[in-house]
């Protein structure tokens, strides 16, 4: 947990206890500003699901997987450089964004994996290519691990598998303090753990901001937030890893604070058949800060994996 002890030392500083009340909350997903004409509602398993479906329905279909405590949001300018060509799916995590909490609580990882899976078949997808970060891509290369037939291909940035902050196949309590934050999502807190995902955090716009801590703020979400942490663990995943048979690119920030780029030769030695590329210029969501080089390397990919 010290990136997160960093984060908040970092906010306390900053004033964290200064939460601004005056972002709109609405109960209702549909109501809200950030529920577009392309998005739709499925419901997964008795949760009703926020996902965005943009580009040529007959192309070939990559379902983008965002990371912990972020939404679909996150996809958008990497999405706006691939929708001509792709048909180009996100979705909100249980616990996240609009789709909100699962009133089952279903928020391990391994339900999480499940999750995925039945999202895929809800929407009646035949293998498509995952695009997943940070927990979306740990989400993402498990459920090509369990059920190599419902993808096609993978694309992992900054993905999760490895042990981080001290977490291994036992959960680590959550600190009050990152409980605090994850619940209330002060706007200095959100400031400051945002721009340590940036490799330059001064390219981190007030928008961005302003849409992370709206999505926080959903009713229930913080709590979502804080019982995903509690159970959330990271056994060794080397074994598994060599299960994924679809070809896979890794992708990985050099500056990445969150999961260190070390990892990235462990991925992709692990992965039978994978392909890595290392941004010398970008943290922990590559998707937001090259989201043009992104899109480039993934059509490169996705063309010689034929």
């Amino acid at each position: 947990m010290k990136f997160f002890a960093a984060i908040f030392v970092s906010a306390l500083v900053l004033g964290i206890s200064s939460c601004n009340e005056n972002i709109a909350k609405s109960s209702v997903a549909t109501e809200s500003p950030y529920f577009n004409n392309a998005d739709h509602i499925i419901n997964v398993e008795g949760l009703d699901v926020r996902y965005r479906d943009e580009g040529p329905q007959e192309a070939e279909t990559l379902i983008m997987v965002h990371g912990f405590t972020s939404s679909l949001e996150s996809w958008d300018d990497l999405a706006k450089n691939l929708a001509n060509d792709y048909r180009v799916i996100r979705l909100d995590l249980p616990g996240h964004g609009l789709t909100g909490p699962d009133s089952q609580k279903r928020y391990s990882n391994e339900e999480t994996v499940a999750f995925l899976g039945d999202f895929i078949n809800a929407l009646d997808v035949e293998a498509p290519v995952l695009i997943g970060n940070s927990l979306g891509g740990l989400v993402s290369w498990r459920v090509a691990a369990q059920s190599p037939e419902k993808v096609s291909k993978l694309v992992l940035v900054s993905p999760g598998g490895y042990s981080i902050n001290g977490v291994t196949d036992e959960p680590v309590d959550v600190p009050m303090m990152l409980k605090f934050y994850l619940t209330k999502a002060p706007e200095a807190g959100v400031r400051q753990a945002t721009s340590s995902l940036y490799a330059n955090p001064e390219t981190l716009s007030e928008e961005r901001v302003t849409t992370i801590q709206y999505m926080m703020q959903r009713p229930g979400n913080g709590d979502a937030f804080v019982e995903r942490l509690s159970v959330f663990t990271l056994p060794d995943p080397t074994i598994d890893l060599e299960k994924v048979k679809s070809p896979t690119l890794v992708v990985w920030g050099q500056q990445d604070k969150m999961i260190p780029v070390s990892q990235a030769d462990w991925f992709s030695d692990a992965l039978p058949n994978s392909t890595l590329k290392i941004y010398e210029n970008a943290g922990h969501v590559p998707q937001e800060e090259t989201p043009e080089q992104l899109a480039e390397d993934i059509r490169l990919f996705l063309e010689s994996a034929e």
